[in-house]
């Protein structure tokens, strides 16, 4: 059984970056911690048990920008309603974990994503990702495509399979959900912060350009 990592995060420079916050959520043993575990260091364990929530934070360049991503694993906490709530309600985006070889991991998505929904106040446009992990092993899936599909659907966020054994779709995953919450930011900026965002662009292309007198 691997060791248990303590809270890993790397310092932010500077202070600068804007930090996106992503909460794992999954009934216990579907891989969140292997995924998660994948993405930081590019190595999979097999064999985890987290007795408290763990937090990572890893510096990643997103459309061209630094960024940060923070990423608590929620592993352990799912049975304290008032600990769990109190994490959802600090996440800007959700992974949402089952095992294609469990039904009863994929029943349980409904349940998280309500729990989600009712700590963010019924906003359904809150970043979600539905995730079928162990796909190494879909020889012997127990939950149909299709199914995982029409939920996704159903809730109209994206569905992907991952793989944390062999690293498949691992970044894409949390890639693609920092994209949805920098959009979702951009999309709540205030008017003022809008304006000011406008000026420092203009300012910055008045500065390139050159006037021959």
């Amino acid at each position: 059984m691997a060791s248990k990592k303590s809270t890993a995060t790397a310092p932010n420079a500077g202070g600068q970056n804007v930090v996106h916050k992503v909460i794992m959520v999954g009934s216990g043993g579907v891989g969140k911690s292997a995924l998660t575990l994948q993405f930081m260091y590019d190595e999979f364990v097999e064999e985890y048990e987290p007795t408290k929530a763990d937090s990572y934070r890893k510096k990643v360049v997103l459309a061209g920008e630094e960024c940060s991503i923070d990423i608590l694993d929620t592993a352990g906490q799912e049975d304290y309603s008032a600990i769990r709530d109190n994490y959802y309600r600090s996440g800007e985006g959700f992974i949402c974990v089952f095992s294609i070889l469990d039904m009863e991991s994929f029943d349980a998505t409904n349940e998280f994503r309500e729990q989600i929904l009712r700590v963010k106040n019924s906003d359904s446009s809150i970043p979600i990702v539905l995730v079928g992990n162990k796909a190494d092993m879909r020889d012997e899936r127990v939950v149909p495509i299709e199914l995982a599909k029409q939920r996704a659907e159903q809730w109209g966020v994206q569905y992907v399979e991952t793989s944390a054994k062999r690293r498949e779709n691992v970044d894409k995953v949390f890639y693609d959900l920092m994209r949805d919450i920098k959009r979702r930011k951009v999309g709540t900026l205030h008017p003022d912060q809008i304006g000011d965002a406008a000026q420092i662009k203009r300012k910055k292309n008045k500065k390139s350009k050159c006037t021959i007198l």
